[in-house]
This record gives structure tokens, sequence and C-alpha cells, in this order.
């Protein structure tokens, strides 16, 4: 796969897909910035080579129409704070007023599409719509992992249209640094699941079985490893058709000599509130009415002591409701175990994102991946739609 320093960029109009679909509050402030500031090295690279910076983004979830509550505005002024520069926001991502807009251009313009998914044609992969996007620029660049596992008109099909494409700094930092964790790992190799469903991460596990020397479980998916153990869980969230798959893959990991690890004691309630009553119990203790919401302190201990040989951790889903004072002790102690760990530490996922960010403790762990579903779907041994649109 190229890469964007493989091109030559001067002059030329150059179309970034990046990632900025970052969070924002109900006064359109951007509360945080972070997507924007990883794509910050491709862009001042295509800048240092005179190139006219074209830059495409989707935000939100518009319904395939403009609003403009998913304006790209916010972002333009903080992209322009970032850069110390002007970048110009488009008024629509096609269209002759955007073909005008590009053709005014000189070398080191920027200008950034307004928000693509404002044309249903977008997720539609549609070719039409990319033909249209790829009429914009003479080179094509991949940054935005965090979509690059859908095929979308942006990432997919617009590379049909392109004869020099290539990704961007950010998309081949993280596959460089996934592929040093999951084909080539310094041992051993442990794989730290949480979140809530079973279901969603599934073919992760079942993957990482083969690759993996321990796998460390935690999060509400727990519960149904637990259940599956003929652990009663009370009133906790289960996913009752997945039990036989847990099991089958306990299984598995017993023949393939792969140490799984599992709750041993758990923080219940009655209800999951910020001001909830909690108290711990061992997991084979849950009170009937009772329901997990995190992992217990002696859990925490066991999961700390299992890693702690590991040379490479990488980790995807919280331990329990860490949003909420009472249940977030067992992410904050898996933060700190991570954090502080000697080995190659590779974190993905939303949630563990926040709960990271939210610990301040991001400088310490050796990568942080921008793409939940995307990381998701390497986890799984699957090829990026988008990736593999760009050897093509």
């Amino acid at each position: 796969m190229k890469n964007i320093q493989d091109i030559q960029l001067t002059e030329k109009r150059v179309f970034i897909r990046v990632d900025f679909n970052v969070p924002m509050d109900e006064n359109k402030v951007i509360t945080d910035d972070s997507r924007i500031k990883g794509a910050l090295e491709t862009i001042k690279h295509a800048l240092s080579q005179n190139a006219r910076v074209i830059l495409a983004s989707h935000l939100g979830r518009p319904k395939g129409a403009p609003d403009p509550k998913f304006s790209l505005e916010p972002v333009s002024k903080q992209l322009s704070k970032l850069l110390d520069k002007p970048v110009q926001l488009a008024s629509d991502c096609t269209g002759q007023e955007v073909q005008s807009a590009v053709e005014k251009m000189t070398a080191g313009d920027i200008l950034l599409l307004e928000n693509l998914r404002f044309h249903a044609g977008e997720k539609k992969n549609d070719n039409d719509f990319a033909k249209a996007l790829a009429s914009l620029c003479d080179v094509y660049i991949n940054d935005a992992f965090a979509v690059s596992h859908r095929s979308h008109a942006s990432v997919e099909a617009i590379t049909n249209h392109v004869s020099h494409k290539a990704a961007g700094f950010l998309l081949q930092k993280e596959l460089n640094y996934f592929e040093k964790a999951m084909n080539d790992p310094s041992r051993p190799l442990a794989a730290v699941i949480g979140g809530a469903k079973v279901s969603s991460k599934l073919a992760a596990l079942e993957n990482m079985i083969n690759h993996v020397d321990k796998i460390v479980i935690g999060g509400a998916m727990a519960n149904t490893f637990l259940k599956c153990l003929d652990c009663n869980v009370g009133k906790s969230l289960v996913e009752d058709d997945c039990l036989w798959a847990a099991h089958s893959l306990l299984k598995e990991a017993v023949t393939k000599n792969i140490h799984v690890y599992l709750p041993i004691d758990a923080v219940v309630t009655a209800s999951i509130a910020p001001d909830a009553m909690t108290h711990t119990v061992p997991v084979k203790e849950i009170p009937q009415g009772q329901m997990i919401a995190d992992i217990g302190p002696a859990t925490s201990i066991l999961y700390a002591e299992a890693l702690q040989n590991s040379q490479t951790i990488i980790w995807n889903g919280p331990m329990g409701v860490f949003e909420m004072k009472p249940f977030e002790n067992g992410t904050q102690s898996m933060i700190n175990c991570v954090a502080n760990s000697p080995a190659l530490t590779i974190v993905g996922g939303g949630d563990t994102d926040a709960a990271l960010h939210q610990a301040g403790k991001m400088h310490l762990v050796d990568y942080i991946s921008t793409g939940g579903g995307a990381f998701l779907t390497l986890m799984e041994g699957k090829t990026l739609p988008a990736v593999a649109a760009l050897n093509h």
C-alpha cells in the first residue's frame, strides 16, 4: 500500500478523507479535538509540498440531507486555530459551487468540504457521488481509519476514479501498530476485552484465541461467560443466545492452552444510577434482585497479576459502567495497570478511549486507536474495505 510520502503532491489538488467526527456540546463547542489533531501530520505534509488541500469528513448522523446541526463549521474554525491559517468551509461537498471554489485555490490553500453525510450517496457507496468527489482532485489520501471498516463512497468507491491514491500517516500508523501487536508480538500477548455485549465481540474473541496467550474478560459481557459456567448472575445483563458460543470459546481456549480470566467478585446494585447503593460479593453469591455493574477489587488484583508478565497488551472495552462513580473502580484499576505496564500497550474503542481521557493517562499508553469499529474489525482478523480499495 502506498503512503502519502510515495506520491508527488506539489501544486496538486489533494483530497484527504479525514475523520473529524468530533463530539460537541449543545452550543456546538467541540469538547474533544483529538481526532482533528490526529490528522495534522498528514495535512501539514501536504501543505509543505505546496499542495492544494481539500479535506472531507462526516459529522454525526444526518439522514442523507443537509442539517445545520451537523455542519462542519465549528471544525473549520478549530482546524484554522490549530494550523494558524485560514480554512475555508465549502457550502457542500459536490456541485458547481464547490468545483468553482476548488478552481480558485492556490498552492497552500485548504478547503474543508461540508458534511459528506448530507448526501445519501455517501453511506450507499454510490458510484456517481464518488465520481463527483473524485473530480475535485488529482490525488486521493485516506487518513480516516475510524471509517475504513465501512464501504462508503468517500473511502471505497472513490478509489475507482482516482489514479493516484495512498494512505495518510494516521491510517498507516494504526495499521502498523496493529500489525506489530498481532503478527509479530513480543510475548506473552494479552487481550483485555470488556464492554456490554458478547455478540458484538464474539468474532474478535474467536480470532484472538488464535493469536494471544491470555484473554482477560470484563464488563457486562463477562456475565454471559459466568452464566454459561452455571453462576447465578441475578438480574445482570446477559445475552442468553450467546451462552453456547461463550461455552464453546472457553472450551477451545482450554484445548489451545490459552488462559481466560473471568471475574471472581463483582460490584452489585439494584439499579444503575449515580447515587446507587452498592456492595461487593463473590460472583457465585450474586443476590437474586441485584445486577453486576463492575468487576470487584479481588478481580482487579487478579487481572493486574495476570497482565504483569505481558509484553504486549491490546485493550478494547471498559470493565464496568465507568461513567458513574460507584462503578468506575474496575476500569480505573485496569487503566492504572495498562498505563504502568512496561509492555507495548494498544487501546481501542470509544468507551475505552473516553475512560483513558477521563483519567488523564492517554500519554502513558503506547497507542490509542482512533476507531472503535475499525479496530474491532482488525481484531476479528478481517481486512478493512477502504484499505483494500487503496491496494487495487
